[in-house]
């Protein structure tokens, strides 16, 4: 008995395997053929898209750009005691983790209360630090934790021809991303509160005060207006392609000054020239009535050659150099009048926001 057992439990082995042998033969065929089985076929991975993506870039700096809401009351004409509230739109950048935000001027201008809205869906009242009229910029303040500052370079070397993201929420619309090049890229002397960068991503209602990345999410500059111009009805309409951003190293030195004065102090002398093609100095045009040019006893005509014996290189940088020096300074001018040789004090005095 005990041998029968045996012989029938080789002989149902033997059938089992050649059922199992017959199934596996069926079903891949590349063994009826010798060639062997590719086992890494089993473990195959989905296909790596080798499609160009900025994503890693706008998640290092979306988190960081908020939506702003800043209302005003409003009285609906002079001869009714009525008012109406209304709301502005706009965008911001948080700059810091103690919660300075930069955005700009015109959207939160006569605001009788502001609200931030964080992109984790929170809503933070804000507080005006300051505002600089001359670049358009306002710094405010929330008291709140886990946000996320900008990624931010002290140098961001912006140059004709990179690649830039501009994030904003244009229309109130959420949170939006458009893309372009730099076609312009703005000096950042205080001077020069009206160089800024032009670039074609699209800028609509909303996105003022947003921010503008680069193409690894750090912070090129402060989103601020499209170009504007007449048609030929006189209306004013948008020129498509041509916006501008406030660049991020004069926009971070005017919000330092802000955050540490109060406000902005720009020297200023009064005067305003050319600067020759070919040799150095400034060719005086104007003299503003009463400046401090004028009192010191500037005159049209006058070739400013040097400050403090410093020897002008461009006007450019002249006029930072004074923009940039405290008022109340002395400063010597060296001046060619008539072809004689003149040395003129004159003290800086404080640009206005006349």
């Amino acid at each position: 008995m005990a041998g029968q057992r045996i012989l029938w439990f080789f002989f149902r082995s033997i059938i089992i395997g050649a059922i199992v042998a017959s199934l596996i033969l069926l079903l891949v065929p590349e063994l009826r053929h010798g060639s062997g089985v590719a086992f890494s076929s089993l473990f195959k991975n989905e296909p790596v898209s080798n499609r160009l993506s900025y994503y890693d870039a706008v998640s290092r700096s979306a988190p960081s750009v908020v939506n702003i809401y800043s209302v005003s009351i409003e009285n609906n004409n002079l001869f009714s005691s009525t008012s109406r509230e209304r709301t502005n739109l706009g965008s911001g950048v948080i700059m810091s983790e103690d919660g300075h935000i930069l955005t700009c001027y015109h959207v939160i201008n006569n605001a009788a209360s502001i609200f931030v809205a964080l992109q984790d869906s929170r809503i933070i009242e804000a507080e005006i630090v300051g505002y600089d009229v001359f670049t358009d910029l306002a710094v405010l303040k929330i008291n709140a934790e886990n946000i996320h500052p900008i990624p931010q370079l002290s140098e961001p070397n912006t140059r004709v021809g990179d690649f830039v993201m501009a994030i904003g929420n244009p229309y109130n619309l959420g949170q939006t991303i458009t893309q372009g090049i730099v076609s312009r890229t703005g000096r950042n002397g205080l001077a020069n509160y009206v160089d800024f960068i032009q670039t074609d991503a699209v800028l609509n209602q909303g996105n003022s005060g947003g921010a503008l990345v680069d193409s690894e999410g750090y912070l090129l500059g402060i989103t601020n207006a499209n170009f504007k111009t007449f048609d030929a009805q006189r209306r004013v309409r948008d020129v498509d392609g041509v916006n501008f951003a406030v660049p991020y190293t004069l926009a971070k030195r005017v919000m330092e000054d802000i955050i540490v004065n109060g406000k902005v102090t720009r020297g200023q002398l009064g005067f305003s020239g050319t600067e020759y093609q070919d040799k150095p100095g400034i060719l005086i045009s104007n003299v503003a009535s009463g400046s401090p040019a004028d009192l010191a006893g500037v005159q049209v005509g006058d070739v400013l050659l040097a400050i403090d014996d410093k020897i002008i290189s461009n006007a450019a940088s002249t006029l930072d150099f004074i923009a940039e020096t405290p008022p109340g300074t002395l400063l010597q001018l060296t001046i060619v009048r008539e072809d004689k040789s003149l040395t003129i004090q004159v003290k800086v005095g404080e640009l206005g926001t006349d």
